[in-house]
């Protein structure tokens, strides 16, 4: 039954995570087509100002027939000079022909350009709408089957719950005592550095958010929270390093991409560890043990490592360093 709450609670946590990169991706991508579409704007008033101007080129020469083409002007020179003068003149004239001829063609490869661009964006575009789409839909549907099957299995949680209360009590006492010890000796930070050729990640900076979360202990999970009144499990890991001055998203993808890499045997209080595919986070706090919000009809409470779905679903962990 918790297994069973623990899967939906992870695939809704995977969902949104699918849905906030769908949403960032869309916001990037919205960025870029009003670019482009001012780009587009511009390239096509450029294009019509140079096509103007060619045109008027070209009127001028028929205009004037031979008598200003490179042979007329060569043969009417009175001097050398005025010759070398002519020479010149028919040189610039021949450059801003070149000129006005080769902006023609530029702008109007802008012009094609963005218009691909635009293509292609908008493409991408519904895609991304389909995929924020189907991924909220898979939230909405994970969200519900959590609450229906904690509704059919209310009386026997509860009754589980309180079995389990006296002993999570001793325990938060017990490992808290050992986070205040094991944090006390992490002290200074700096860069990741090299023994043995092997990446080691710096100490931990914020073993204080151990503390500030087990303030939190037995309050209720609730779906998309993030403060004292209900927290899921990102949630949680979100408002208790804001309390230490960290800012981290909402959700547990993107809370996976903030620090460094730490190995299992190297993890320190305030270290963040990580479960079924980024669908679970919780906060290690010293000891095998970490504090996290479990899953609907549960609350913020203390597991191990090594309990086994905790230990078959292990991700990995990582440090927050900044």
């Amino acid at each position: 039954m918790l297994q069973q709450l623990r899967r939906l609670d992870a695939g809704a946590q995977k969902a949104n995570n699918r849905y906030q990169l769908a949403t960032l991706k869309l916001h990037r991508l919205e960025h870029g087509l009003a670019v482009n579409r001012q780009a587009l704007g511009v390239a096509r008033s450029n294009l019509a100002q140079a096509q103007a101007a060619l045109a008027q080129r070209l009127v001028a020469i028929y205009t004037t027939r031979d008598e200003q083409s490179t042979l007329g002007v060569l043969l009417g020179a009175q001097s050398l000079d005025d010759l070398v003068t002519r020479i010149e003149t028919v040189n610039s004239v021949s450059r801003q022909d070149t000129a006005v001829i080769g902006q023609v063609v530029s702008f109007r490869a802008q012009i094609v350009h963005h218009r691909a661009y635009l293509r292609h964006a908008h493409r991408l575009q519904k895609t991304l709408v389909r995929r924020r789409a189907a991924a909220k839909h898979r939230i909405s549907v994970q969200v519900a089957r959590e609450q229906r099957l904690y509704a059919s299995v209310k009386s026997e949680l509860d009754h589980l719950l309180a079995q389990e209360q006296a002993r999570r009590l001793a325990a938060a006492r017990i490992a808290q005592l050992r986070a205040q010890a094991e944090s006390s000796t992490a002290t200074g930070f700096g860069v990741s550095a090299s023994v043995d050729g092997t990446s080691v990640a710096p100490p931990s900076r914020y073993g204080g958010v151990v503390g500030i979360a087990m303030r939190y202990l037995g309050v209720p999970y609730v779906w998309g929270g993030s403060s004292p009144s209900g927290f899921d499990c990102s949630g949680l890991v979100m408002y208790a390093y804001a309390q230490v001055g960290v800012s981290l998203p909402h959700y547990t993808g993107a809370q996976w991409g903030y620090g460094v890499p730490v190995s299992r045997s190297d993890l320190q209080p305030g270290d963040l560890v990580f479960f079924d595919g980024l669908g679970h986070v919780g906060i290690y706090i010293g000891g095998g043990q970490f504090i996290h919000a479990p899953q609907t009809g549960d609350v913020v409470k203390i597991s191990s490592l090594d309990d086994g779905w905790y230990a078959a679903t292990y991700d990995g962990a990582r440090r927050i360093t900044g």
